[in-house]
This record gives structure tokens, C-alpha cells and sequence, in this order.
């Protein structure tokens, strides 16, 4: 080997030592990545199998499903019953949309018989029929029974890329219950139930608000992210490998 050879190969050992380095690290990378997923797809599947068994159960009282959030924190999509009386002049608008139509969820609080108030998404309207005047049929009177979904309060706002609810104009971009119950003007003193009901698709008089608009069908697609960071961790080991094989005389 000449001396020149013997200067260029001592050259390359620690650019290769380097590289392998970086490599092995971001393979490592790579591996968690899929891991994580992984355990994301197992927590998905059995989310969708609560939500499902949930969602097929007969609907219980309000008071038996708030001792199950009392005890768990979680009622999500439990199906439950209620009676009371709307107060439709303290309706909460959230913006939404359904089936490609932009407009407003209505969240209208329903009186208990016990003096407490919960909170109704009675469902979608257009959004040029925010003023409750344009749709007077669907403001019911007198007792109701409500049957839907209950959902869980939100912790905090979902995402800093959210707007700020817009209390003035009675719009808000997230789900704030105790904001939407202290700017309703409900009575001094009120008692609000911890969670949200989300109305089914029993059609209102007048045809709206239209119910039933919760969103059960859930994004899973854990597994092709998995296979995404696995198949790239395996093509950066093949790399590697070959790397590691290449004759010094090659480098």
C-alpha cells in the first residue's frame, strides 16, 4: 500500500466512524418513532372499543352517569336521558360545521328539576340563522326530554392555533363550559352539571337545530405511521450494513 493510500484510508476512519455514528443514532430515532405508534395504535383500539360498547348501551339517567364521571373523570359518549326546561335566551353558539356547511352548534342549557342547569348541543345551524327569531319552531316549550351522548368537559383550550372565544359576539372556537354558562345570564348562584350533552338525531320542530351531528368516527391511523417509521428504520440499517462492508479500498 502506498503512503498516499495509507494518508487517504487513516482520512477516512473517522469520517465513516462519524457517520456510522449519526446513522446508528437516527436509527435509533426511527425505532422509537414506530414503538411510539405502535402503543398509540393499541391505545386507539381500545378507545374505539369503549366508544363503540358505549355507544350501543341503553341510554341511563343523568344521575347514574354522573357518578361515573364523579368516580372516573370519563363519561364520553355514554348515551344518557334527561328532563327539564330550555331557556332558549341563553343559547351558546360554537362554530361548526356539518356536512360541508358552515355555521353553529347551539348549546341551549336545560333547567333540572332539582334547580341545576346542564348544558344541551341541540345541533347544527346555518350560520345565517344564528338569531334564534329566524327559527322560531325549534325554540320548544313547556318539559322536554333530551337523549343524546354525554361528553366530557374540556381541560383547557385544545390548540394555541384556536381563536379566543368570542363572548361579545356569543361565538366561541372551543368548547369553554363555564364560559358559555357565565355569559348565558343564567341566575345568580347557579349549579351547572360537569359535563356536556350532545342531543341525537330526533328531529326538532321545524327541522332545526339539526341533532345528532357528534362525531364518533375516529382517525386511525396509527398502524401506517408505524409501518412508515419501521420501513424507514430498516432501509437506513440495510445503509449501514453496507456501509460497514465496503472494502477500504473503496472509501
Amino acid at each position: 500500500m502506498s503512503e498516499t493510500s495509507v494518508r487517504a484510508t487513516g482520512r477516512s476512519r473517522p469520517r465513516t466512524a462519524l457517520l456510522l455514528g449519526l446513522g446508528l443514532m437516527l436509527l435509533a430515532i426511527l425505532l422509537a418513532l414506530g414503538t411510539w405508534q405502535v402503543q398509540r395504535l393499541q391505545w386507539k383500539e381500545a378507545l374505539l372499543q369503549t366508544i363503540d360498547q358505549r355507544t350501543h348501551s341503553a341510554p341511563r339517567p343523568l344521575a347514574d352517569v354522573e357518578r361515573q364521571f364523579a368516580a372516573s373523570g370519563d363519561v364520553d359518549y355514554t348515551p344518557v336521558t334527561v328532563s327539564g326546561t330550555f331557556l332558549h335566551a341563553a343559547e351558546r353558539h360554537f362554530y361548526s360545521t356539518w356536512e360541508g356547511e358552515a355555521g353553529f352548534n347551539v348549546y341551549t342549557p336545560l333547567a333540572l328539576d332539582d334547580g341545576r342547569f346542564v348544558l344541551i348541543n341541540r345541533g347544527f345551524i346555518p350560520y345565517d340563522l344564528k338569531d334564534s327569531a329566524k327559527r322560531p319552531k325549534g325554540q320548544v316549550t313547556g318539559r322536554v326530554t333530551v337523549t343524546g351522548l354525554a361528553r366530557n368537559p374540556l381541560p383547557g383550550k385544545p390548540s394555541i392555533m384556536l381563536p379566543d372565544n368570542d363572548v361579545a359576539k356569543n361565538i366561541f372556537y372551543w368548547k369553554d363550559r363555564d364560559l358559555m354558562a357565565a355569559s348565558a345570564g343564567l341566575p345568580a348562584g347557579f349549579t351547572l352539571v360537569p359535563i356536556f350533552i350532545d342531543a341525537d338525531k330526533t328531529t326538532n320542530p321545524g327541522g332545526l337545530p339539526i341533532g345528532g351531528v357528534t362525531i364518533i368516527d375516529l382517525p386511525n391511523s396509527h398502524l401506517q405511521y408505524a409501518m412508515t417509521w419501521y420501513g424507514l428504520a430498516a432501509a437506513l440499517a440495510a445503509v449501514l450494513i453496507l456501509r460497514l462492508r465496503r472494502p477500504a479500498k473503496d472509501e
